[in-house]
């Protein structure tokens, strides 16, 4: 994905709207990041000096890592910064820029696809955390409920979808734009 302003009509707001929605869910992410850091560090600490771990620091960093990363992927996915490599889509772009933009169009429509189906996938599992009030821990010593890690995974998994659905509108005006004639 090609980092760049809304091409179709009426997306220039609704990615403005988007994107501050979801770059406000990627510093939650970024602060729950730094929360992990210095719980790790303040539990080191407390090891060694102390002679006295805090409960549950591996099991909430064990856990945080997946709800971390659904907080981080739907801006990621939105501003094209995820990962890819773009050697080959380099030549394309040179041949032809309109098979590029299809073929953005292509995979802006796939992550839209995957990532629906992992919100749908994990929706049972969040039900079945919420009806049966799972927790994880030691009962008696320290427990965490799972519901809010598993409707963070819900919840990333449908933002993630729909900024692949704003990437792919942007991508596919793109492709539909008269091509330019060369100099």
């Amino acid at each position: 994905m090609q980092r760049a302003t809304s091409s179709a009509p009426g997306l220039p707001a609704l990615r403005r709207g988007l994107a501050l929605v979801l770059n406000a869910m990627a510093a939650v992410g970024a602060l729950w990041i730094f929360g992990i850091m210095m719980l790790i560090v303040a539990d080191v600490i407390s090891r060694n000096l102390l002679a006295a771990p805090i409960i549950g620091v591996a099991e909430i960093s064990a856990r945080s890592v997946g709800a971390i990363v659904f907080l981080l992927l739907p801006p990621a996915a939105l501003n094209g910064t995820l990962i890819r490599s773009d050697f080959l889509l380099r030549g394309i772009e040179r041949l032809s820029p309109r098979a590029l933009h299809l073929l953005d169009t292509l995979f802006a429509l796939a992550g839209a696809g995957i990532f629906a189906l992992v919100a749908i996938a994990a929706l049972p599992d969040t039900h079945d955390a919420w009806v049966s009030s799972d927790f994880f821990g030691v009962r008696g010593v320290w427990t965490l409920p799972t519901v809010p890690f598993h409707l963070l995974v819900v919840i990333g998994g449908a933002a993630t979808s729909l900024a692949f659905i704003v990437v792919a509108a942007d991508c596919a005006a793109k492709f539909r734009m008269p091509r330019r004639p060369l100099p």
